[in-house]
Protein backbone atom coordinates (compact mmCIF):
# COMPACT_ATOMS: atom_id res chain seq x y z
CA UNK A 1 0.00 0.00 0.00
CA UNK A 2 1.72 3.60 -1.20
CA UNK A 3 0.70 6.83 -0.20
CA UNK A 4 0.43 8.58 3.34
CA UNK A 5 -0.37 7.18 6.81
CA UNK A 6 -4.53 6.76 6.08
CA UNK A 7 -5.99 9.58 8.77
CA UNK A 8 -6.63 9.40 12.77
CA UNK A 9 -10.21 9.69 12.77
CA UNK A 10 -13.11 9.07 10.02
CA UNK A 11 -16.48 10.57 9.52
CA UNK A 12 -19.27 7.81 8.04
CA UNK A 13 -22.98 7.55 7.97
CA UNK A 14 -23.90 6.68 11.93
CA UNK A 15 -20.77 5.71 13.13
CA UNK A 16 -17.16 7.18 13.25
CA UNK A 17 -13.90 5.50 12.86
CA UNK A 18 -11.29 6.78 15.65
CA UNK A 19 -8.44 5.60 17.77
CA UNK A 20 -8.76 2.94 20.09
CA UNK A 21 -8.73 4.48 23.85
CA UNK A 22 -8.15 3.19 27.57
CA UNK A 23 -11.80 4.43 28.20
CA UNK A 24 -12.73 1.50 25.74
CA UNK A 25 -11.05 -1.00 27.56
CA UNK A 26 -14.53 -2.54 29.44
CA UNK A 27 -16.62 -2.57 26.31
CA UNK A 28 -13.70 -3.92 24.20
CA UNK A 29 -13.36 -6.79 26.62
CA UNK A 30 -16.80 -7.31 26.79
CA UNK A 31 -17.51 -7.59 22.91
CA UNK A 32 -14.01 -9.54 22.11
CA UNK A 33 -15.68 -11.82 25.37
CA UNK A 34 -18.64 -12.33 23.24
CA UNK A 35 -19.69 -15.99 21.96
CA UNK A 36 -20.08 -14.62 18.07
CA UNK A 37 -17.40 -13.22 17.87
CA UNK A 38 -15.21 -15.30 19.85
CA UNK A 39 -16.69 -18.56 17.02
CA UNK A 40 -15.63 -16.21 14.15
CA UNK A 41 -12.58 -14.75 14.61
CA UNK A 42 -10.32 -17.64 16.37
CA UNK A 43 -7.78 -15.36 16.57
CA UNK A 44 -8.59 -13.39 19.27
CA UNK A 45 -7.47 -15.00 23.55
CA UNK A 46 -10.37 -17.25 24.43
CA UNK A 47 -10.92 -16.47 27.28
CA UNK A 48 -10.96 -12.57 26.26
CA UNK A 49 -10.08 -10.60 29.40
CA UNK A 50 -10.08 -7.02 30.48
CA UNK A 51 -6.30 -7.47 30.83
CA UNK A 52 -6.25 -8.83 26.94
CA UNK A 53 -8.46 -5.42 26.02
CA UNK A 54 -5.82 -3.37 27.58
CA UNK A 55 -2.87 -4.71 25.65
CA UNK A 56 -4.83 -4.35 22.84
CA UNK A 57 -5.39 -0.82 23.32
CA UNK A 58 -2.08 0.03 24.60
CA UNK A 59 0.05 -2.59 22.43
CA UNK A 60 -1.90 -4.44 19.59
CA UNK A 61 -3.87 -1.52 17.65
CA UNK A 62 -0.47 1.01 17.46
CA UNK A 63 1.43 -2.03 16.55
CA UNK A 64 -1.01 -2.20 13.47
CA UNK A 65 -0.64 1.08 12.58
CA UNK A 66 3.26 1.04 12.44
CA UNK A 67 3.16 -2.07 10.48
CA UNK A 68 1.29 -0.06 7.92
CA UNK A 69 -2.11 -0.67 8.26
CA UNK A 70 -4.96 0.59 10.61
CA UNK A 71 -7.04 -0.26 13.61
CA UNK A 72 -10.30 1.62 14.42
CA UNK A 73 -12.92 1.85 17.30
CA UNK A 74 -16.21 2.04 15.90
CA UNK A 75 -17.87 4.42 17.63
CA UNK A 76 -21.10 5.85 18.11
CA UNK A 77 -21.17 9.60 16.90
CA UNK A 78 -23.68 11.20 19.20
CA UNK A 79 -22.00 9.21 22.08
CA UNK A 80 -19.11 7.97 21.78
CA UNK A 81 -19.14 4.72 22.93
CA UNK A 82 -17.59 1.84 21.78
CA UNK A 83 -19.88 -0.22 18.83
CA UNK A 84 -17.04 -2.27 17.40
CA UNK A 85 -13.38 -2.47 15.61
CA UNK A 86 -12.21 -2.48 12.21
CA UNK A 87 -8.72 -1.85 10.75
CA UNK A 88 -6.46 -2.82 7.48
CA UNK A 89 -4.23 -5.78 8.03
CA UNK A 90 -1.69 -8.51 5.75
CA UNK A 91 -0.42 -5.28 3.90
CA UNK A 92 1.22 -5.98 0.64
CA UNK A 93 2.69 -2.49 -0.02
CA UNK A 94 3.83 -3.90 -3.67
CA UNK A 95 0.33 -5.02 -4.53
CA UNK A 96 -1.42 -1.65 -3.18
CA UNK A 97 -3.03 -4.29 -1.15
CA UNK A 98 -4.48 -5.28 2.60
CA UNK A 99 -6.90 -7.17 4.14
CA UNK A 100 -9.58 -5.50 5.65
CA UNK A 101 -11.50 -6.46 8.91
CA UNK A 102 -14.24 -5.59 11.43
CA UNK A 103 -15.95 -6.63 14.64
CA UNK A 104 -19.13 -5.62 16.14
CA UNK A 105 -20.23 -5.25 19.74
CA UNK A 106 -23.45 -7.60 20.56
CA UNK A 107 -24.79 -4.42 21.93
CA UNK A 108 -24.69 -2.73 18.22
CA UNK A 109 -25.52 -5.25 15.87
CA UNK A 110 -28.68 -5.06 13.72
CA UNK A 111 -27.98 -1.72 13.05
CA UNK A 112 -25.89 -1.15 10.04
CA UNK A 113 -22.35 -0.70 12.34
CA UNK A 114 -20.23 -3.00 10.07
CA UNK A 115 -21.48 -1.84 6.72
CA UNK A 116 -21.40 1.84 7.50
CA UNK A 117 -17.37 0.77 8.83
CA UNK A 118 -16.50 -1.07 6.09
CA UNK A 119 -17.76 1.57 3.24
CA UNK A 120 -15.75 4.12 5.03
CA UNK A 121 -12.66 2.34 5.80
CA UNK A 122 -12.36 1.05 2.09
CA UNK A 123 -13.11 4.27 0.50
CA UNK A 124 -10.20 6.15 3.05
CA UNK A 125 -8.08 3.29 2.26
CA UNK A 126 -8.51 4.13 -1.59
CA UNK A 127 -8.61 7.89 -1.04
CA UNK A 128 -4.67 6.94 0.29
CA UNK A 129 -3.59 4.42 -2.61
CA UNK A 130 -4.50 1.10 -1.85
CA UNK A 131 -5.71 -0.90 -4.98
CA UNK A 132 -6.99 -4.02 -3.90
CA UNK A 133 -8.93 -4.97 -0.64
CA UNK A 134 -9.90 -8.24 0.57
CA UNK A 135 -11.99 -9.28 3.43
CA UNK A 136 -12.01 -12.58 4.77
CA UNK A 137 -15.40 -14.56 6.13
CA UNK A 138 -15.88 -17.74 8.03
CA UNK A 139 -17.69 -19.94 5.36
CA UNK A 140 -21.00 -20.55 8.13
CA UNK A 141 -20.93 -16.24 8.91
CA UNK A 142 -23.22 -15.21 6.40
CA UNK A 143 -24.24 -11.97 8.33
CA UNK A 144 -20.06 -11.00 7.61
CA UNK A 145 -21.07 -11.91 4.00
CA UNK A 146 -24.01 -9.79 3.92
CA UNK A 147 -22.04 -6.92 5.21
CA UNK A 148 -19.32 -7.64 2.24
CA UNK A 149 -21.84 -7.28 -0.41
CA UNK A 150 -23.67 -4.48 0.78
CA UNK A 151 -20.43 -2.48 1.25
CA UNK A 152 -19.56 -3.07 -2.43
CA UNK A 153 -17.25 -6.19 -2.45
CA UNK A 154 -17.28 -9.62 -4.76
CA UNK A 155 -17.28 -13.08 -4.08
CA UNK A 156 -13.61 -14.57 -5.77
CA UNK A 157 -13.56 -17.38 -4.17
CA UNK A 158 -12.47 -19.87 -1.27
CA UNK A 159 -8.99 -19.83 0.56
CA UNK A 160 -8.76 -23.24 1.21
CA UNK A 161 -8.00 -24.07 4.84
CA UNK A 162 -6.56 -20.92 5.54
CA UNK A 163 -7.88 -20.41 8.98
CA UNK A 164 -6.85 -22.21 12.30
CA UNK A 165 -9.62 -23.08 14.26
CA UNK A 166 -9.47 -23.53 17.80
CA UNK A 167 -9.59 -27.13 18.27
CA UNK A 168 -6.58 -27.56 15.59
CA UNK A 169 -8.64 -27.49 12.68
CA UNK A 170 -8.03 -26.00 9.66
CA UNK A 171 -10.90 -23.85 8.04
CA UNK A 172 -12.09 -22.60 5.03
CA UNK A 173 -12.69 -19.21 4.37
CA UNK A 174 -14.94 -17.04 1.75
CA UNK A 175 -12.84 -14.60 0.12
CA UNK A 176 -14.51 -10.98 -1.12
CA UNK A 177 -12.81 -8.62 -3.21
CA UNK A 178 -13.30 -4.82 -3.93
CA UNK A 179 -11.30 -2.52 -6.18
CA UNK A 180 -10.46 1.06 -6.05
CA UNK A 181 -12.68 1.14 -9.44
CA UNK A 182 -15.22 -1.12 -8.27
CA UNK A 183 -18.98 1.08 -7.53
CA UNK A 184 -19.25 1.73 -3.55
CA UNK A 185 -21.77 -1.09 -3.41
CA UNK A 186 -23.98 -2.71 -2.81
CA UNK A 187 -22.95 -5.20 -5.16
CA UNK A 188 -25.81 -7.24 -6.96
CA UNK A 189 -26.90 -10.44 -6.22
CA UNK A 190 -27.10 -13.44 -7.88
CA UNK A 191 -29.35 -15.12 -6.06
CA UNK A 192 -31.56 -12.81 -4.13
CA UNK A 193 -33.68 -13.17 -1.11
CA UNK A 194 -36.91 -14.79 -1.20
CA UNK A 195 -39.75 -12.07 -0.82
CA UNK A 196 -40.45 -12.34 3.10
CA UNK A 197 -38.33 -15.40 3.11
CA UNK A 198 -40.28 -18.02 2.00
CA UNK A 199 -42.69 -18.64 -0.85
CA UNK A 200 -46.05 -20.29 -0.43
CA UNK A 201 -48.92 -21.40 -2.45
CA UNK A 202 -51.40 -21.96 1.49
CA UNK A 203 -50.76 -25.38 0.48
CA UNK A 204 -46.94 -25.50 0.59
CA UNK A 205 -44.37 -23.15 2.02
CA UNK A 206 -40.43 -22.84 0.60
CA UNK A 207 -38.38 -21.47 2.29
CA UNK A 208 -34.14 -21.76 2.89
CA UNK A 209 -32.75 -24.58 4.45
CA UNK A 210 -30.88 -24.07 7.97
CA UNK A 211 -28.81 -26.18 10.18
CA UNK A 212 -32.27 -27.30 12.12
CA UNK A 213 -32.99 -29.59 9.21
CA UNK A 214 -30.26 -31.92 8.88
CA UNK A 215 -31.61 -34.60 10.82
CA UNK A 216 -35.28 -34.48 8.81
CA UNK A 217 -32.85 -33.88 4.87
CA UNK A 218 -30.29 -36.84 6.27
CA UNK A 219 -33.34 -39.30 6.53
CA UNK A 220 -34.60 -37.86 3.12
CA UNK A 221 -31.11 -38.55 1.15
CA UNK A 222 -30.60 -42.08 2.97
CA UNK A 223 -34.17 -43.34 1.49
CA UNK A 224 -32.64 -46.11 -1.47
CA UNK A 225 -35.05 -44.05 -3.97
CA UNK A 226 -33.33 -40.80 -3.32
CA UNK A 227 -30.02 -42.00 -3.65
CA UNK A 228 -30.54 -43.60 -6.80
CA UNK A 229 -30.81 -39.91 -8.08
CA UNK A 230 -28.02 -38.66 -6.34
CA UNK A 231 -24.90 -37.07 -8.04
CA UNK A 232 -23.23 -39.86 -7.70
CA UNK A 233 -25.72 -42.27 -5.93
CA UNK A 234 -23.96 -42.74 -2.94
CA UNK A 235 -25.63 -41.78 0.46
CA UNK A 236 -24.65 -38.76 2.54
CA UNK A 237 -23.19 -39.04 6.19
CA UNK A 238 -24.42 -37.06 9.18
CA UNK A 239 -21.86 -34.88 8.84
CA UNK A 240 -22.04 -34.10 4.95
CA UNK A 241 -26.05 -33.16 5.44
CA UNK A 242 -25.19 -31.31 8.80
CA UNK A 243 -22.31 -29.57 7.02
CA UNK A 244 -24.41 -28.86 3.95
CA UNK A 245 -27.42 -27.41 6.32
CA UNK A 246 -24.78 -24.92 7.69
CA UNK A 247 -23.23 -23.69 4.21
CA UNK A 248 -26.52 -23.28 2.76
CA UNK A 249 -26.29 -19.79 3.53
CA UNK A 250 -23.30 -18.95 2.40
CA UNK A 251 -24.17 -20.64 -1.25
CA UNK A 252 -26.81 -18.64 -1.34
CA UNK A 253 -25.41 -15.17 -0.86
CA UNK A 254 -21.66 -16.47 -3.16
CA UNK A 255 -24.59 -17.04 -6.02
CA UNK A 256 -23.92 -21.11 -6.38
CA UNK A 257 -27.26 -22.36 -5.53
CA UNK A 258 -30.87 -21.82 -3.13
CA UNK A 259 -31.16 -24.77 -1.05
CA UNK A 260 -34.64 -24.63 0.10
CA UNK A 261 -37.09 -27.34 2.44
CA UNK A 262 -40.42 -27.92 1.36
CA UNK A 263 -42.71 -27.47 4.22
CA UNK A 264 -46.60 -28.73 4.45
CA UNK A 265 -48.28 -24.88 4.98
CA UNK A 266 -50.92 -26.71 7.06
CA UNK A 267 -49.16 -28.78 9.63
CA UNK A 268 -45.77 -27.40 9.45
CA UNK A 269 -43.85 -30.52 8.98
CA UNK A 270 -40.84 -30.43 6.61
CA UNK A 271 -42.11 -32.77 3.36
CA UNK A 272 -38.61 -32.66 1.47
CA UNK A 273 -36.12 -30.59 -0.19
CA UNK A 274 -35.64 -29.02 -3.03
CA UNK A 275 -32.78 -26.78 -4.63
CA UNK A 276 -31.67 -24.08 -7.57
CA UNK A 277 -28.55 -24.82 -8.80
CA UNK A 278 -27.20 -21.24 -10.35
CA UNK A 279 -25.26 -23.41 -12.90
CA UNK A 280 -25.32 -21.16 -15.82
CA UNK A 281 -24.95 -17.25 -14.93
CA UNK A 282 -23.90 -16.28 -17.92
CA UNK A 283 -26.76 -17.56 -19.71
CA UNK A 284 -29.28 -16.99 -17.57
CA UNK A 285 -30.53 -20.68 -16.75
CA UNK A 286 -30.32 -22.72 -13.52
CA UNK A 287 -31.16 -26.29 -12.76
CA UNK A 288 -33.75 -27.33 -10.29
CA UNK A 289 -34.01 -30.79 -8.36
CA UNK A 290 -36.22 -32.19 -5.78
CA UNK A 291 -37.15 -35.05 -3.56
CA UNK A 292 -40.09 -35.59 -0.74
CA UNK A 293 -40.08 -38.06 2.00
CA UNK A 294 -42.92 -40.90 1.69
CA UNK A 295 -45.40 -38.61 3.93
CA UNK A 296 -45.68 -35.95 1.69
CA UNK A 297 -45.96 -38.32 -1.36
CA UNK A 298 -49.09 -38.49 -3.57
CA UNK A 299 -50.54 -34.86 -2.76
CA UNK A 300 -48.77 -32.58 -5.45
CA UNK A 301 -46.96 -31.05 -2.91
CA UNK A 302 -43.33 -31.43 -5.08
CA UNK A 303 -45.75 -29.97 -8.21
CA UNK A 304 -46.87 -26.77 -6.14
CA UNK A 305 -43.24 -26.46 -4.64
CA UNK A 306 -41.38 -26.25 -8.06
CA UNK A 307 -44.02 -23.93 -9.26
CA UNK A 308 -43.37 -21.43 -6.97
CA UNK A 309 -39.56 -21.81 -6.82
CA UNK A 310 -39.39 -21.67 -11.18
CA UNK A 311 -42.04 -18.48 -10.48
CA UNK A 312 -39.43 -17.17 -8.39
CA UNK A 313 -36.52 -17.32 -10.24
CA UNK A 314 -37.79 -16.09 -13.98
CA UNK A 315 -39.41 -12.89 -11.84
CA UNK A 316 -37.22 -12.65 -8.53
CA UNK A 317 -33.79 -14.15 -10.07
CA UNK A 318 -34.42 -12.74 -13.69
CA UNK A 319 -33.87 -16.03 -14.88
CA UNK A 320 -34.23 -17.34 -18.66
CA UNK A 321 -34.78 -20.67 -18.37
CA UNK A 322 -34.74 -23.62 -15.72
CA UNK A 323 -34.14 -27.01 -16.51
CA UNK A 324 -34.19 -30.11 -15.03
CA UNK A 325 -32.70 -33.98 -15.67
CA UNK A 326 -34.40 -37.12 -14.33
CA UNK A 327 -33.39 -41.10 -14.57
CA UNK A 328 -35.52 -42.68 -17.66
CA UNK A 329 -37.55 -44.88 -15.21
CA UNK A 330 -38.53 -41.70 -12.96
CA UNK A 331 -41.93 -41.26 -14.27
CA UNK A 332 -43.04 -39.83 -10.74
CA UNK A 333 -40.32 -36.89 -11.52
CA UNK A 334 -41.34 -36.75 -15.05
CA UNK A 335 -44.87 -36.14 -13.62
CA UNK A 336 -44.02 -33.30 -11.61
CA UNK A 337 -42.08 -31.45 -14.16
CA UNK A 338 -45.00 -31.84 -16.68
CA UNK A 339 -47.30 -31.05 -14.14
CA UNK A 340 -45.48 -27.57 -13.31
CA UNK A 341 -45.13 -26.68 -16.99
CA UNK A 342 -41.79 -28.11 -18.12
CA UNK A 343 -41.48 -29.75 -21.51
CA UNK A 344 -39.57 -32.54 -22.13
CA UNK A 345 -36.76 -32.05 -24.58
CA UNK A 346 -35.01 -35.21 -25.01
CA UNK A 347 -32.24 -37.70 -23.95
CA UNK A 348 -29.05 -37.11 -22.74
CA UNK A 349 -27.18 -40.64 -22.46
CA UNK A 350 -24.59 -41.34 -20.40
CA UNK A 351 -24.87 -38.31 -18.99
CA UNK A 352 -24.38 -38.80 -15.04
CA UNK A 353 -21.95 -41.34 -13.29
CA UNK A 354 -23.88 -44.63 -11.81
CA UNK A 355 -22.53 -47.40 -9.54
CA UNK A 356 -19.41 -49.47 -10.43
CA UNK A 357 -18.15 -47.38 -13.07
CA UNK A 358 -21.50 -47.25 -15.07
CA UNK A 359 -22.92 -44.10 -16.89
CA UNK A 360 -26.61 -43.33 -16.62
CA UNK A 361 -28.84 -41.62 -18.93
CA UNK A 362 -31.05 -38.11 -17.97
CA UNK A 363 -34.05 -37.16 -19.77
CA UNK A 364 -33.81 -33.34 -20.10
CA UNK A 365 -36.85 -31.22 -19.33
CA UNK A 366 -37.06 -27.55 -19.92
CA UNK A 367 -39.38 -24.38 -18.73
CA UNK A 368 -39.00 -20.76 -20.55
CA UNK A 369 -39.78 -17.41 -18.76
CA UNK A 370 -41.80 -17.04 -21.89
CA UNK A 371 -43.78 -20.20 -21.96
CA UNK A 372 -47.52 -19.62 -21.09
CA UNK A 373 -48.38 -21.11 -17.60
CA UNK A 374 -50.34 -24.50 -17.56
Amino acid sequence: MSGPRLPDAVGAEGVRLRPFRAADVPDVAAACADPLTQRFISGMPSPYTEADARWWVAEGAPAAWAAGGAAYAIADPATDRLLGGTGLGNVVPVREQAELGYWVAPWARGRGVATAATRALAATAFAHGTARLELLTHAENTASQRVALAAGFRHEGVRRAANLARDGDRQDLVCWVRLADDPPGPTPRLLPDLPGGRLTDGVVTVRPVGPDDAAALFRLHRLPEVVANRVPPQPPSLGDVERRCRLAGSRWLTGVSADLAIVDARGGELAGGCMLHHDEPATGQAMIGYSLLPAGRGRGLATRAVRLVAGWAFDGVGLARVWAGTRPENAASQRVLERAGFSREGLLRGRLPGPGGTRIDSVLYGLLATDAPR
